[in-house]
């Protein structure tokens, strides 16, 4: 598929049809209660923008609102329904209208963000400060991978580490959405990076700028020697004694996820015993959601232009696809972004 950007965009938006295509999720569970079909366009609000969607992309958090999974988040996004219907939560596209509050976008405008679900659809509506410009000559593909994985990313690293240049810094989980931003964000800060990633993915991630890559099939990085400044993990597979053994005096541990298997609370037990180690030590434990914010798209867009960052597109999909992509990244194998066109 020809990779569209945003230079392209037509100048006068066509009309905004009633109804539109998109994947809708009939109650909570598995990929079986996906359905694609024919809704209603939603109408935005006062501080809202109404986007055509060119290109979302699929997240973990998708697939937790999918499944209802851990059942904590139930409390706000459904006891029985989940409130996030239509899944997507990037989205790069159009603005076809505004909201009568609305002055920062205009129709006609490419724009990408973070939003409240809706991505797998052909429109959506979006909060007009939650999205920034696509710069000109950025595809929306990969403006569309970009905000939910980029975004934890860089608050990860810029805004919790406190990343500087020369400083190393240790990604465990660098293949999948996060860890492929990851890399390439701590080497556009300046750090010396080492990536840890399964067999199949070592070449990917080294391509990435890497500056060591440890397969973790043969290789223990606790064993290695080495020390970090920071660590930042997106797996949550070893214990907290485990991580301290890798990391500096003063260092910045920072957990992104954490194992799966308690359905009730997800990777909160390990969290806190993580967190409750770190603290214990000499260093800092940090934990976070990541939330869209205008200057982190922008550095993210800046670093698109650029060039210093692309993102790693496994594959683009359509509508159809969705229920396989989601069903995929619930393994928690996926190497790298699945970029959804609803049209």
């Amino acid at each position: 598929m020809r990779s569209t950007t945003t230079d392209e965009r037509a100048e006068t938006p066509p009309d905004v049809p009633e109804s539109m295509r998109a994947v809708v999720a009939g109650g909570y569970g598995d990929t079986d209660v996906l359905d694609t079909g024919v809704v209603p366009v939603p109408t935005p609000g006062a501080g809202d923008v109404l986007v055509r969607v060119e290109a979302s992309s699929l997240n973990a958090l998708d697939w937790h609102f999918l499944t209802g999974t851990p059942y904590l988040i139930r409390i706000t996004n459904g006891l029985r329904r989940p409130k996030r219907t239509i899944p997507g939560a990037d989205v790069a596209g159009t603005v076809v209208a505004v909201g009568s509050d609305v002055t920062v976008h205009r129709v006609g405008d490419a724009v990408f963000g973070e939003c409240e679900g809706g991505g797998c659809g052909e429109y959506l509506t979006v909060d007009a400060k939650e999205v920034v410009a696509v710069p000109v000559g950025v595809s929306f593909e990969a403006a569309g991978a970009t905000p939910v994985a980029g975004l934890t990313a860089v608050q990860a690293l810029r805004t919790h580490a406190a990343l500087q240049p020369g400083e190393h810094a240790l990604i465990n989980g660098a293949a999948g959405g996060v860890g492929t931003f990851a890399v390439q964000i701590a080497k556009a800060l300046g750090a010396e990076v080492t990536a840890v990633c399964s067999a199949r993915n070592v070449d990917v991630v080294r391509a990435l700028g890497a500056d060591t890559v440890i397969d973790y099939t043969t290789t223990d990085f606790v064993d290695g020697g080495a020390r970090f400044d920071v660590m930042m993990d997106n797996v949550g597979n070893r214990t907290p004694a485990e991580c301290l053994a890798v990391l500096r005096p003063g260092a910045r541990f920072v957990a992104v996820s954490g194992p799966k298997t308690d359905r009730w609370l997800g990777p909160i037990p390990h969290i806190i015993r993580t967190a409750l180690a770190v603290r214990r030590a000499d260093a800092s434990f940090h934990q976070f959601t990541a939330s869209p914010n205008e200057a982190d798209l922008r550095f993210l867009g800046d670093l698109l232009a650029e060039g210093r960052l692309t993102p790693e597109i496994d594959r683009v999909i359509g509508l159809d696809g969705v229920a396989a992509g989601l069903a995929e990244i619930g393994t928690g194998h996926t190497r790298a972004k699945i970029v959804v066109r609803p049209s």
